[in-house]
């Protein structure tokens, strides 16, 4: 059996697969705020929980909002600041006695696509979280491509390409820079732009209802948001080629970005053809945790 964990900043999922991938069972408790012990006993009691509702003992993988620094071996880049500097692998290993793997949560939902969702049997997938941000991940070959600085796939922090002189210099980041992708395509980003000018400040969703009923501003602000999403993600085809491109997150529900992302896409990509995929994940909000289960490719021993 293989357990999956998913470390939110509001709630922490774990869900229990079958070695063939049939979920077994699922919960969701609350996040401890601000409190890196509470955080590990909450994993505990959770697997502890899914072990005894379906006696058996299972491998742990698990799914974080930032990653585990190469060079230390600490926490870094984590939305969930009280893990930052802290040793939480090795710390969850010992509490729960036995060895756990751990993963950014975009990768943990890339390769649970690239497992047996959307993209099951594609070699290269590049995996896009839309929503209050823009995490990527990316998985070769049925394996997570962390790099060599644990931060492969994170496109959202790189400027947006092809900056236009009316998008310049961009809004500024928590990273510290301005004009990151992040700024530009996550959820926050769109409601920014459709209400820019004088327009009221609503949910990104709620903007692409608009568009589909024909208001003018909302149409205006989903097309720009198309084509920047197609520069974007062309950037990632230049460099990555992937045969898959998954969309998850809130605005992953956004059904016309299928349909028009790829078209626009074709105009920043270096090739007469492209081949690439651009599809919902298969898994909706279940990706991040399925993925950290599958973490563990092989059964226990």
């Amino acid at each position: 059996m293989r357990i999956g964990i998913d470390l939110g900043g509001t709630k922490i999922e774990g869900m229990a697969l079958a070695a063939d991938g049939r979920e077994l069972l699922r919960r969701r408790v609350a996040s401890p705020q601000g409190n890196y012990d509470d955080s590990i006993r909450a994993i505990v009691e959770l697997v502890g929980a899914l072990e005894r509702a379906t006696q058996a003992r299972g491998t742990v993988g698990i799914g974080i909002p930032g990653t585990v620094s190469p060079a230390t071996g600490l926490i870094k880049n984590a939305n969930s600041t009280w893990l930052i500097g802290k040793p939480f692998a090795g710390d969850l290993a010992r509490a729960l006695d036995r060895p756990v793997r751990l993963a950014n949560d975009a990768n943990c939902f890339a390769l649970s696509e690239a497992t047996d969702g959307a993209a099951a049997g594609a070699a290269v997938v590049f995996g896009v979280i839309i929503g209050t941000g823009t995490g990527g991940g990316v998985v070769v070959n049925g394996r997570v491509l962390t790099g060599a600085n644990a931060i492969a796939g994170e496109w959202g922090h790189n400027p947006m390409p092809g900056m236009q002189d009316d998008e310049r210099p961009g809004e500024g980041c928590y990273c510290g820079r301005a004009g990151c992708i992040e700024t530009w395509l996550s959820g926050p980003a769109l409601s920014r732009d459709y209400a820019a000018g004088g327009g009221e400040l609503v949910p990104a969703i709620e903007i692409a209802s608009r568009a589909a009923k024909g208001e003018a501003r909302a149409a205006a602000a989903l097309a720009r948001y198309e084509r920047r999403f197609a520069r974007a993600i062309a950037s990632v085809i230049n460099v990555l080629d992937p045969d898959v491109v998954v969309l998850g997150g809130g605005l992953s529900n956004i059904e016309q970005l299928y349909a028009n992302v790829p078209v626009l896409w074709s105009s920043f990509v270096f090739s007469d053809h492209v081949a690439t995929r651009l599809v919902r994940a298969a898994h909706g909000d279940s990706s991040g945790v399925r993925g950290a289960a599958w973490l563990w490719p092989q059964e226990p021993r």
